[in-house]
């Protein structure tokens, strides 16, 4: 099997790392989905998005020297969201869910700011009457 860039194929999960997961697609054929490539949001924990086991579709983006496979997740959702076409078994929660809207993290921001300023403002008020009854 001949993988050239910009094919789309089906693979398992056969491993994961810190930096990744290797998938294998055909035997003796295997590739590595960078942790970037994952998934169009911010993944610290690669555990928290793939499982050892887990069939996956993927997009080969890269085919270095020693032939190693360079694949992404996050290639065939974006273009799966474009066409309105999401396959439900290949998309994880967290890409799922839909951003926060710029009013939603508003209010979040204004209730985080709020929770801060009353507690330094509880803290002040404890450290000034500390002053007054010396």
């Amino acid at each position: 099997m001949d993988l050239e860039v910009g094919a789309i194929v089906a693979g398992k999960i056969t491993g994961i790392t810190k930096f990744g997961a290797f998938v294998t697609i055909a035997p003796g054929k295997s590739g590595l989905v960078h942790i970037s490539e994952i998934a169009s949001t911010y993944v610290s924990d690669v555990r928290e998005h793939l499982t050892v086991g887990q069939e996956v579709m993927v997009k080969v983006i890269g085919v270095d020297q020693s032939g190693r496979l360079n694949l992404s997740i996050k290639a065939i959702v974006a273009a799966a969201v474009a066409a309105d076409q999401v396959p439900s078994r290949q998309i994880s929660k967290s890409q799922t869910s839909a951003e926060p809207s710029f009013e939603d993290k508003l209010k979040r921001f204004m209730q985080d700011s709020d929770n801060k300023i009353s507690s330094l403002k509880q803290y002040s008020d404890k450290k000034s009457t500390r002053r007054r009854d010396r």
